[in-house]
């Protein structure tokens, strides 16, 4: 587990000790990190008098941050401030950097303001998640400071480090000091106030590199909760590794050992690698969920890069995702009937969707057109994020039109949020996060459409989405009224949910030991017992009499058996018998039970 840092100093920098997210590069005798490059590549010029840098090698420079990134990614997962199994910040950052990186990778340009400002595109449409957003925003600031600039010199890049930092901060209703935003500003700020007539871009990142390091490790000193869990801010780890990629690179660097950008293929790549240029070759969108069985397999082993393969053997835009037992699948196809048959031996559907994408007619010409289908016009439509087949399923009995699978663990990207708001046709486009670490992605995406009204409602759970759209008739003609009512309706929401605790820690007073069951409410532990029935009893408890609710509805995980489902329900309604109980399958995963007080 990565902690904070020690007092010792090393080189004239603070080195932290058992620091997993600011270790020192591997060397070469573990078998890994970096190699020296001869030097001799296109567009390399690995000197430290280097003066200046093109397009070409900044390329270069952008993907070695994230091979360095994906290699730490789950390090950087571990850095949670709570000690539940949801860490994703590397997996979201990732996910931001290698959709830029995607959509640099045909860029052959010398001009650092045509790559710089196709990474930042990429980026925007991929970002995933507050942290992969708030990088995205740094990136697209860098861009706009490298605009019109073929190649960028050490003061240069210094001002387009400093619009990083602006537009990062700008992004942030409320920004949080200690976090990646903090080790953002302190280390443009160093590394640019060194900036002199004999600074190369080698000198810039070198000093941007080492002021990082050591402002990472300053973070718990400014948030209280980072210094209760003993770690470093996992948005801030996420961007010390890219940097010190980029600065490895410049040094002559090639970086090792990272996986392959095509094995954390995402739905955002997806949406980047289509414009208004693009063709569709196949015609059958199919979609399914698919649970693994043990009768036809170890669902432990089931090869998700087989899958891929044999997808690519029939189709385009592929997406394959494997969550626990239930994989998920995407691909354009003209056999839809082959994917389905190829699953069906690994376990039974949950849901199946196969829609034809264009409808043909001939003109009076006999030339045979594509004509996208619509679909009926609306008014008022819903987009919300959610996972579990109960949960999904409540949700579109409810009236909404595009459920995006995803919450924690699973954040969707801006461009996931873009697709579906491009399936609709309405005049409003209301959207339900659900998911505090997912309100910044919607909200980068409704900026980016211009398609439709979008209205992103600040739902930071399944629950109060839930409330909302119980609340309201989605006829309402007025989308402000309709708006205020469901944010109306959400402020009465509490929710709460339970999980399992990873290691032991004490926070807020609770002593949590690793394999406990803790209860969480608006980000704060309240509850850890070694029984998961007692914690859950005394959440549901906490939630009804402290709050003054008078419902509780428990969305049931796919973990929990029917036996011990009905002991708890048993066991709520005798211990608050004037309330109102529903238990419900929820079918989500991670979090066994997810409670929705009102």
């Amino acid at each position: 587990m990565a902690t904070k840092k020690s007092n010792e100093k090393e080189n004239g920098k603070t080195k932290t000790e058992d620091t997993k997210a600011t270790k020192e590069p591997k060397t070469d005798k573990e078998g890994k990190g970096s190699k020296k490059t001869d030097g001799k590549k296109k567009g390399n010029i690995f000197t430290d008098g280097i003066k200046w840098i093109t397009g070409l090698f900044f390329k270069q420079m952008a993907t070695g941050g994230a091979d360095e990134l994906r290699s730490n990614a789950e390090e950087v997962n571990q850095l949670n401030v709570f000690p539940v199994p949801d860490g994703d910040t590397g997996d979201n950052m990732s996910d931001t950097i290698d959709s830029g990186i995607a959509a640099i990778e045909t860029v052959e340009s010398e001009s650092i303001s045509e790559v710089s400002e196709e990474l930042s595109r990429g980026m925007l449409f991929g970002a995933k998640g507050n942290s992969g957003v708030i990088l995205s925003q740094f990136f697209a600031g860098i861009s706009r400071g490298l605009g019109g600039h073929d190649k960028a010199d050490a003061k240069v890049m210094g001002r387009a480090l400093q619009m990083g930092v602006e537009q990062a901060y700008a992004s942030v209703m409320k920004p949080t000091e200690g976090t990646i935003l903090t080790v953002a500003r302190e280390s443009v700020e160093y590394a640019v106030s060194r900036i002199n007539k004999k600074s190369t871009i080698r000198s810039l990142f070198k000093d941007l590199v080492d002021e990082m390091h050591a402002s990472l490790d300053r973070t718990p000193e400014l948030l209280p909760a980072l210094k209760d869990a003993d770690v470093v801010d996992s948005g801030a780890a996420g961007l010390f590794y890219i940097i010190d990629g980029f600065n490895r690179v410049l040094g002559g660097e090639e970086i090792a050992d990272a996986p392959p950008l095509e094995s954390r293929f995402t739905a955002s790549r997806v949406a980047t690698a289509f414009d208004e240029n693009s063709e569709m070759s196949f015609a059958y969108c199919t979609e399914a969920l698919v649970q693994l069985t043990k009768k036809k397999g170890d669902p432990d082993l089931f090869d998700l890069d087989a899958l891929k393969s044999f997808l690519s053997s029939l189709g385009d835009s592929i997406v394959a995702i494997k969550s626990g037992t239930i994989v998920k699948l995407h691909v354009h196809t003209m056999t839809p009937d082959r994917v389905l048959g190829y699953m069906l031996g690994f376990g039974e559907f949950l849901t199946v969707k196969i829609e034809n994408m264009s409808l043909q007619h001939t003109d009076l010409d006999g030339k045979t057109e594509a004509v996208e289908k619509k679909p009926e016009k609306k008014h008022n439509a819903v987009v919300a994020v959610c996972s579990g087949i109960g949960i999904e399923n409540l949700y579109r009995d409810l009236g909404c039109d595009v459920v995006i699978q995803g919450g924690q663990t699973q954040n969707p990207s801006a461009g996931d949020f873009i697709e579906a708001f491009k399936s609709l046709n309405a005049d409003n486009i209301f959207v339900f996060p659900n998911n505090s670490n997912i309100f910044m992605a919607a909200g980068q995406a409704a900026e980016l459409y211009d398609g439709a009204r979008v209205i992103v409602l600040p739902s930071k759970n399944v629950g109060s989405g839930y409330v909302a759209l119980s609340s309201v008739d989605l006829g309402e003609e007025d989308a402000d009224t309709l708006r205020d009512t469901m944010v109306d309706a959400m402020s009465r929401v509490t929710a709460g949910y339970i999980s399992p605790a990873i290691r032991d820690v004490e926070m807020n007073g609770v002593s949590i030991k690793d394999g406990d069951t803790i209860g969480i409410i608006n980000k704060e532990i309240v509850v850890a017992d070694a029984s998961r029935e007692n914690a859950a009893a005394a959440l549901a408890t906490k939630l009804l009499n402290e709050g003054g609710a008078f419902m509780l509805t428990v969305f049931v995980g796919v973990d929990v058996t029917a036996e011990e489902c009905l002991m708890l329900e048993n066991r709520i309604r005798q211990e608050n018998p004037t309330k109102e109980i529903y238990l419900t399958d929820g079918g989500q995963e991670i979090y066994p039970y997810i409670f929705v007080a009102e």
